[in-house]
């Protein structure tokens, strides 16, 4: 079993009820051992567009990271998400943020992610539910890298828990 960390995002359609679905999808592939608050936050390198929900879930798997990858992006599909512009609006997005002390390097998939580091969106869920995980190329914590973004000031927890 290997631990990893997913995080989820979603700014289209019923925001909440999208992560709701995409954590049970998550349950399929994954022993879930905690997720994080939801927050809303703004959206980022494309902003005009709604608002995002964003959460991080936890858990431990028997799957390789590649298998991993393409369960994601099959549940995306089977949740509604369409290719679209890239950072655009979208149903739901998963993202392998990390997966033990691996470091991948693939055509397509590369691990941990190469920008959680400066998305607070997904540091912020991270250090909620993974801040004992440190980076295997930095060694820093989740909230060790949130607070060298020096912000969080986008990102505000939503009123609802799932």
């Amino acid at each position: 079993m290997v631990d990893l960390c997913i995080a989820l995002g979603s700014n289209i359609g019923d925001r909440l009820e999208n992560l709701k679905r995409a954590l049970t999808k998550l349950e399929s592939v994954a022993k879930l051992t905690a997720w994080s608050p939801v927050y809303e936050t703004a959206p980022q390198y494309v902003t005009d567009q709604p608002a995002f929900l964003n959460m991080a879930a936890r858990g431990e798997t028997e799957f390789k990271p590649r298998e991993m990858l393409d369960k994601l992006k099959a549940f995306e599909r089977e949740l509604g998400r369409t290719e679209g512009e890239r950072y655009g609006p979208r149903v739901i997005d998963l993202d392998i943020v990390f997966y033990g002390q691996m470091v991948i390097h693939e055509p397509g998939l590369f691990v941990p992610h190469p920008r959680m580091a400066e998305r607070d969106f997904v540091l912020r869920p991270l250090a909620d539910i993974a801040n004992d995980w440190g980076h295997p190329e930095t060694g820093k914590s989740p909230s060790e890298m949130l607070a060298e973004l020096g912000g969080g000031a986008d990102i505000v927890p939503f009123p609802l828990e799932v």
